[in-house]
């Protein structure tokens, strides 16, 4: 393929622009049915013979067509012997509505007389060529966006249902064209790094159109490119056999070549070409904190680092890693050099707070999952392991000038796969670690300031008279504070607030505190003497809110969540917060959202353990933020699945949560708070707290129902369930166990599910506790459906069912009829299947319950496909993978594709088949577990081999066969059976 170049959009002749005039108003479309409007109005196009006339004359582009000439387009060689006649009938006709100025006679034939802009097939060659001009510009982004408009344009067939040789030629040569921006627009998405959302497509076109050798060439490199070089080299077989079958011809050079590219594992070609970007936008992210306005000094640093950024112009990366000690200043000169370096780095800028100084430093696979979304990458596009998430960075950080700025890194091994890795880019590290070990990196050590530079800043927070007038007294403060900038930023802060000190009497305080300390160490002990001045003379209240909020375990805090830990009203709680931020004792690191300089959290801790009385009140803190997260994700819960019983069995709370007026801002609340959310869960597992904890897991369990935090979601089931059994309490430690039940089952570890499960049932019963029990007999009967051990799951099933009757949980009921819908699927009672599945759907709907009532309807298609009623199960499987996109279910949604693939196989459209099990395996991608995808790859086998992609089909059933061996699962001899069949 040319990487450089790759086809070339042929464009129709074009004539220049006609003079605008009053015809200006109309618009005509051929991209589809021949229509014409006259603004907003449609306008009657007549019978198909008139609008062939009408067709003729828009494709003349406003050169005259004569009247032989039409009646060749209309009849060919075999007019009727009234042809003129007629055409001057339809021409009449036209006249009368498109007007005498429009449609005019002239030289024995008619000519339309419209603007360029009136026509839909003008407008598309004028996007096309710019197209061309941006792609031979570099600009592979905006080609990629203005051939996706032309396609756009298009309404189905062109010139639909128009009569006549003419149209017919025409037809075909549009579509033509069409097939030729369609491949010009695929051959940048490879180039663009969407290499896995296009094999969907080329699998459907290289169906469409089997002989076309371009479309496979895309096809092979967009398989290569997302790590199926088996399959790749399989459509280069099936090319060649198909050639040879059909045409007695070999494949084309640039297919062999291509081939042997890949059997070398060429690594260029695994590489998109340079200019990678996501999938749906080309985002350019600006998330570097704000500078701060008194920035001082540093001067060599500054220029130093700016040098190494700028030099990323060049052809390599720069990376620059920042060391100091705590409080030295590394994050705020970071920010402030970042900011300075922004031209050099138009595509974006990336920041991150690694946390290295805390307890738990952040994981690199869930940063780097963060900096995919906000490059615009699409959840199902990230892949699930580190490796792949690094890697799939740097591709779509390839050719693009990005810096990303790693903050409070805790050591080399957490920040190496968080780099760019190639030239254009740069990465800025601050740490309090030397990152010797980081190869290639500009190492900065960064002291403290120099007696000037610190007297620098403290003279422009606290003002230059205040100052002049005390200068020995200053420079006495400045070195009290050993010259830290975060310590001289807290005394001038101060300093500056109360207008009645002197500098003297600042540094008498300073001094005092000094001596209160001396048994720390020197660094630690400027820093820690300047929080205690600064402490010293909060208000009470502020105070009282610096100790608590450094009780929480989340990176940062929202304004809604402070004002339940506090238990202040939220505007009371913002003036607070905001007077703490004024102090820098607290970062406002977004609007309505606070954190800590992790030095400050571990002060404002330590102050809360020896100040905080009685002392139980930080423990109530801590519980009135857990009742705040759990009654609001019972909000979010009971607003997602209205009816659901859940909400009645969860402990009462005492404080409240937030409210939403729909379910999208509850989601977005639940998915922006997921972090915080889970590390409230880990922090408060002990006794007095256990209880609504382990409800809160329940309450926020699309958490793990999406994909995106399962494992963090994982991490947490793990510590509660640990807490439970460590308190001797079954109540929380069934709940916790089911909700790490669910985790294994979503995750495709159905074995370790099972006896999740099944402990939960037993826990459930000694508890008594209705709500865990029936949600675990529903458990153990899906997942008995998923063992192939029938019985056993109708058994369970219908105790869930009896169960939740039992509790008035309708949605409980509902659930576990439509999984019982499919053990009656399993065991051919195909009829009873689609009874049970309707009855759940009923319960659903008459509550309102649009997810759960997806997953009915995805029972229900299934149903319906096995009893032939095609039509209908894709209407169910479509409304089900719509609420599921919605509800950002992605499981679900990948599971739906595949229902929707096996409608297809059942129905005979091997090549949709195929289309949407490739869509399935991108949704799926990193979750669901193995068995799940062997399934996909399956079917994905079954459509590929009904459209003649036999080597493609055993690949995929090879590799299947893998998984189902490795699983020990009974669908292998299945697998096994097509292989075989294929073979022969």
């Amino acid at each position: 393929m040319d990487r450089d170049h790759g086809p070339r959009v042929r464009v129709p002749e074009q004539r220049a622009p006609e003079e605008p005039g009053a015809a200006d108003s109309l618009r005509f479309t051929v991209l589809g049915p021949v229509r014409a409007w006259r603004g907003s109005d449609a306008l009657p196009s007549g019978s198909p013979q008139q609008r062939a006339l009408l067709a003729a004359l828009l494709l003349r582009e406003g050169r005259t067509a004569t009247a032989g000439e039409l009646i060749d387009a209309f009849w060919g060689e075999d007019p009727p012997s009234q042809a003129l006649a007629t055409i001057r009938t339809y021409a009449s006709r036209l006249r009368k509505i498109l007007g005498q100025e429009t449609l005019v006679s002239e030289s024995g034939g008619y000519a339309l007389r419209i603007g360029r802009g009136a026509l839909d097939l003008t407008l598309a060659q004028d996007l096309a060529v710019e197209a061309e001009k941006a792609r031979a510009g570099g600009n592979r982004l905006q080609a990629r966006t203005l051939i996706n408009k032309v396609l756009g344009l298009w309404d189905g067939e062109a010139l639909a249902s128009v009569p006549g040789p003419y149209a017919e030629n025409q037809r075909t040569r549009l579509e033509e064209w069409r097939l030729q921006l369609t491949e010009a627009r695929l051959d940048l998405d490879l180039e663009v790094g969407s290499h896995a959302e296009a094999v969907s497509e080329l699998t459907a076109l290289t169906a469409a159109h089997p002989l076309r050798e371009r479309l496979r060439e895309l096809l092979m490199v967009a398989l290569y490119r997302s790590g199926r070089q088996a399959e790749a080299l399989a459509v280069y077989a099936d090319t060649r056999r198909l050639l040879s079958e059909e045409l007695g011809v070999d494949p084309r050079p640039e297919l062999a070549q291509l081939q042997q590219r890949i059997l070398r594992a060429d690594e260029e070609l695994a590489r998109p070409a340079d200019e990678p970007a996501p999938a749906h936008a080309p985002l350019r992210p600006a998330q570097l904190p704000a500078t701060v306005p008194d920035f001082t000094g540093r001067d060599s640093f500054v220029r130093d680092l700016g040098t190494q950024l700028a030099s990323t112009e060049g052809s390599v990366m720069a990376v620059s890693a920042l060391a100091g000690i705590g409080g030295v200043g590394k994050t705020t000169l970071a920010v402030h050099v970042a900011h300075q370096a922004r031209p050099h780095f138009p595509d974006g800028q990336l920041y991150v707070d690694l946390q290295g100084a805390g307890a738990r430093a952040a994981e690199p696979e869930t940063v780097l999952g963060s900096f995919l979304r906000a490059l615009g990458t699409a959840d199902s596009a990230i892949p699930d392991t580190l490796d792949e998430r690094a890697a799939l960075f740097r591709s779509t950080l390839d050719g693009r000038r990005v810096l990303v700025l790693l903050d409070n890194a805790h050591d080399a091994a957490q920040i190496r796969p968080l780099l760019p890795g190639t030239p254009g880019c740069a990465a800025l590290v601050t740490s309090r670690v030397r990152m010797v070990d980081l190869a290639g990196a500009h190492l900065v050590d960064l002291d403290v300031m120099s007696p000037d530079e610190a007297l620098q800043l403290f003279t422009r927070i606290v003002g230059a008279e205040r100052v002049g007038a005390e200068r020995e007294a200053a420079l006495d403060v400045v070195a009290a504070c050993g010259f830290l900038p975060l310590a001289i930023r807290i005394a001038a802060s101060r300093l500056a607030a109360r207008r009645t000190w002197t500098v003297s009497v600042l540094a008498a305080k300073l001094a005092d505190e000094r001596r209160r300390l001396d048994e720390l160490q020197a660094g630690d002990l400027a820093v820690k003497a300047t929080f205690e001045l600064g402490y010293g003379q909060l208000e009470p209240a502020q105070a009282r809110a610096f100790r608590l909020l450094g009780l929480a375990d989340g990176p940062d805090i929202s304004l809604a969540a402070a004002a339940a830990l506090l238990n202040l009203e939220p505007h009371t709680a913002e003036d607070l917060l905001e007077a703490l931020v004024d102090t820098s004792l607290l970062e406002s690191a977004a609007p309505g959202r606070y954190r800590y300089h992790d030095l400050v959290r571990l002060y404002a801790r330590a102050c809360a353990e020896r100040d905080e009385q009685p002392p139980v009140e930080r423990e109530l803190a801590l519980s009135r933020l857990l009742d705040f997260y759990l009654a609001t994700a019972a909000g979010v819960y009971a607003l997602e699945r209205p009816g659901d019983r859940l909400v009645d069995h969860l402990e009462e709370t005492d404080h409240p949560g937030l409210t939403f007026g729909d379910r999208h801002a509850a989601l977005d609340w639940l998915y922006t708070e997921a972090t915080n959310l889970l590390a409230c869960v880990r922090q408060v597992a002990r006794p007095a707290t256990l209880r609504r904890a382990v409800d809160l897991l329940y309450a926020a369990l699309d958490l793990g129902e999406s994909g995106a935090n399962a494992k963090q979601y994982e991490a947490a089931a793990v510590t509660v369930r640990e807490a439970a059994r460590g308190c001797g309490d079954p109540r929380s430690e069934s709940r916790a166990v089911m909700s790490l039940a669910n985790a294994h089952q979503l995750a495709g570890r159905f074995d370790q599910a099972e006896r999740e499960a099944a402990e939960a049932m037993q826990l459930a019963e000694t508890a008594q506790d209705l709500l865990a029990g029936s949600w675990a007999a529903n458990a153990r009967g899906i997942i008995a459906l998923y063992h192939n051990r029938h019985e056993d799951g109708e058994a369970f099933l219908n105790q869930a069912i009896e169960a939740f009757r039992s509790d008035g949980n309708l949605p409980g009921e509902a659930s576990a009829l439509c999984n019982l819908s499919r053990i009656h699927l399993a065991t051919a009672r195909t009829g009873s299947a689609i009874a049970l599945a309707r009855s759940g759907i009923d319960i659903y709907d008459s509550l309102g319950h649009a997810l759960r009532g997806a997953n009915g309807r995805y029972a229900l298609g299934m149903a319906l496909t096995q009893n032939g009623e095609f039509t209908a199960a894709t209407g169910k499987l479509t409304e089900a993978l719509e609420i599921f996109r919605d509800s950002r279910q992605r499981l679900w949604e990948g599971m739906a594709l595949f229902r929707l693939a096996e409608v297809e196989i059942a129905s005979g459209h091997p090549a949709r088949a195929a289309q949407y099990a490739e869509s399935a395996l991108t949704v799926l991608r990193g979750i669901g577990g193995d068995w799940r995808r062997g399934n996909v790859l399956t079917v994905l086998g079954r459509a590929l081999a009904g459209i003649g992609q036999t080597r493609r089909a055993q690949v995929c059933w090879n590799e299947a066969l893998d998984i189902y061996d490795t699983l020990g699962s009974t669908e292998a001899a299945q697998v096994r059976s097509l292989l075989t069949t294929t073979a022969s």
